[in-house]
């Protein structure tokens, strides 16, 4: 058995699609010891024994270590280790703990916690699995951002999630991160673009204020522009590829500073390289300086433990 320099509490897993983060929590909710594996919850066949055959490899000696293990993200979803039910927005941290399900990992209990779905008179609904968790992480590590903030979560799937009173009341998805990906590799834009250019900040800001001042013009206009400006010469190979990133940034912030209110404190949570990105094109929407947040999903799952009776 691992031995450990205080009494720990609770085993917290980040466990996305792509990739699990295991987490040795002690008693004052510090993380002790952290250990990463690639085997993320979409990468998994075999149902409940290829995850617990997971946790047996990578933390099988922390097993009878903490009175609890506490796991957010897609590990819940139809693809993971069982499908845990959407809590509904608003939520706060007693919501999430509530909606937890149980599976088994030799004899011991593994809380699966739900998601968010948000639901509005305006829109479709939307929902997100994991980064409920970062949000009230981002609340325990700073509580000043409890009575109202904009938590912004830039990813694949980037997330604005509005928070009140301690409570998540409403989030939207931008699918930022993906649709670069696709029109990078799999659309025309892509046949001009070089195929490791150096990171170009000048054509970065050149895309958000493209974004920024005529995108009333529509993405699907400005998209193909993407294509003219090399076709022209305007723009070089090794250019458009942040211009393309800054002009489908700025049109994710067109559309999130639109629900934004102005007296609330806009937090940047997550990867700080892509956080600075969207540092820079907030500042160059005369928004800034921002705070920014690295990964809180420790300190998320720590603050759900604290709230769910029999768990600690």
């Amino acid at each position: 058995m691992t031995s450990f320099p205080r009494e720990t509490r609770l085993i917290g897993l980040d466990w996305g699609s792509s990739s699990l983060r295991a987490m040795l929590i002690d008693e004052q909710g510090q993380v002790l010891l952290t250990r990463q594996s690639t085997q993320g919850a979409s990468t998994l066949k075999g149902g409940a024994a290829a995850f617990s055959a997971v946790l047996d490899e990578l933390i099988g000696d922390w097993h009878a270590t903490a009175p609890a293990i506490l796991a957010c993200g897609m590990v819940g979803s139809q693809h993971g280790w069982r499908e845990v039910p959407y809590a509904a927005c608003p939520a706060d941290a007693s919501a999430l703990a509530a909606g937890a399900v149980d599976v088994d990992w030799r004899g011991r209990a593994v809380r699966l916690l739900p998601g968010l779905r948000c639901d509005t008179e305006a829109g479709p609904p939307d929902v997100m699995r994991g980064e409920e968790t970062q949000v009230l992480g981002a609340l325990e590590s700073a509580p000043e951002l409890a009575a109202r903030s904009c938590i912004v979560m830039p990813g694949t799937h980037s997330k604005w999630a509005q928070v009140i009173d301690g409570t998540v009341r409403s989030f939207a998805t931008q699918m930022t991160g993906e649709l670069f990906a696709v029109m990078r590799q799999h659309s025309v834009l892509g046949r001009l673009m070089a195929a490791d250019p150096a990171h170009d900040l000048l054509s970065f800001a050149q895309g958000v204020r493209a974004a920024r001042d005529h995108g009333e013009l529509g993405l699907p206009h400005q998209l193909f522009a993407v294509r003219t400006l090399g076709l022209t010469g305007r723009l070089a190979s090794e250019a458009l590829p942040d211009y393309l990133s800054g002009l489908l940034i700025g049109h994710e912030l067109r559309a999130g500073l639109r629900a934004h209110v102005a007296d609330a404190p806009l937090v940047l949570l997550g990867e700080p390289a892509l956080c600075q990105r969207y540092a820079k094109a907030l500042d160059l929407f005369g928004i800034g300086p921002v705070q920014v947040l690295p990964n809180t999903a420790a300190a998320g799952l720590w603050r759900i433990a604290q709230v769910a009776r029999g768990v600690l």
